[in-house]
């Protein structure tokens, strides 16, 4: 239930925090509740990727495209997620999701995603991020093009570079 208010508080407030540019860091500032806590009594590792799916809304919803993605039956997909926890997040701790848009190729878009708490990192997260259309997958650089921006991406972080190429074993 906290989840779905969260998700209400970022729609009803979106406008008001400012249009991003695409490589903008979106800041959202968080509290972790007891519904968040596992049984080690900090944040759950399986909330800190619903929490993720925040940031990257206020992103979409920031840069404009909650029009288009209705007007055009767009749905955004999560590809591939990878995560690294440094520090735990105990009850009631106030943080930072930090998301910021660091690229993108003629697929996938590829966020980083922050958990701060007082200037330190608690969680640093990957997402490959696609959106799919009627009649498929649409080109972020034609997402970002509609929307009025450059579709141009910056070249892509390495680390981001070397995690595109992995592929799983069968």
């Amino acid at each position: 239930m906290m989840l779905l208010l969260r998700l209400v508080k970022i729609f009803l407030t979106a406008r008001w925090r400012g249009r991003l540019g695409p490589l903008d860091e979106s800041v959202l500032k968080l509290r972790v509740w007891f519904n968040d806590l596992d049984l080690n009594a900090h944040l759950n590792n399986g909330r800190f990727l619903s929490l993720m799916d925040l940031g990257r809304m206020d992103v979409f919803l920031r840069l404009g495209a909650a029009r288009l993605v209705t007007q055009r039956r767009w749905r955004p997909l999560v590809g591939a997620a990878t995560i690294r926890f440094r520090r735990p997040l105990p009850p009631l701790a106030r943080f930072q999701l930090r998301t910021r848009l660091v690229g993108w190729d003629e697929k996938w878009f590829f966020f980083e995603q922050r958990f701060e708490r007082a200037g330190d990192l608690a969680a640093l997260a990957h997402v490959r991020f696609l959106v799919r259309g009627p009649d498929g997958n649409v080109a972020p650089a034609g997402v970002l093009a509609e929307l009025g921006f450059d579709p141009q991406s910056p070249p892509l972080p390495e680390e981001i570079r070397a995690w595109q190429d992995w592929r799983p074993e069968a």
